[in-house]
């Protein structure tokens, strides 16, 4: 899959298309309460979408139920995701490669059998979750 397109917008931009908690965590890095998110224990069929620039980032399939109360992928789309190390070193930033929303944190070596063993730690609020298209598992 090809590196996503660049996304720029101002701040300006960015408040008017987002809502203010959306605003908040993709712009500003924030994190939405523990269990409160609408997809930690949501488990459909499809594509979850960047909410900020609409980018596909993780696939359904690469969901599942950490127990941490925020949704879990052990992998990203190809190219989806960039990672950068917290100013503390403490953690690992993932944001959208296009343009640049907050995601949340990527831990690995927790232990979980999963075939990656990482924890993409995303908040709901950052992520749109997209139905499978019937028509195209026919």
């Amino acid at each position: 899959m090809a590196a996503p397109v660049s996304i720029q917008k101002s701040e300006e931009e960015w408040r008017a298309i987002l809502s203010p908690e959306q605003f908040r965590i993709l712009r500003e890095k924030g994190t939405e309460l523990r269990g409160t998110g609408e997809y930690d224990k949501f488990f459909a069929d499809g594509i979850y979408n960047c909410a900020g620039c609409g980018t596909p980032l993780y696939k359904s399939a690469t969901k599942y139920n950490s127990g941490c109360g925020w949704p879990a992928f052990y992998e990203g789309l190809p190219g989806a995701i960039n990672r950068s190390p917290d100013p503390d070193g403490r953690r690992t930033e993932i944001t959208c490669a296009a343009c640049g929303g907050h995601l949340g944190h990527v831990f690995k070596g927790e232990g979980f059998t999963t075939p990656t063993d990482e924890r993409h730690c995303v908040n709901s609020v950052s992520i749109k979750f997209g139905p499978a298209d019937a028509s195209a598992s026919s």
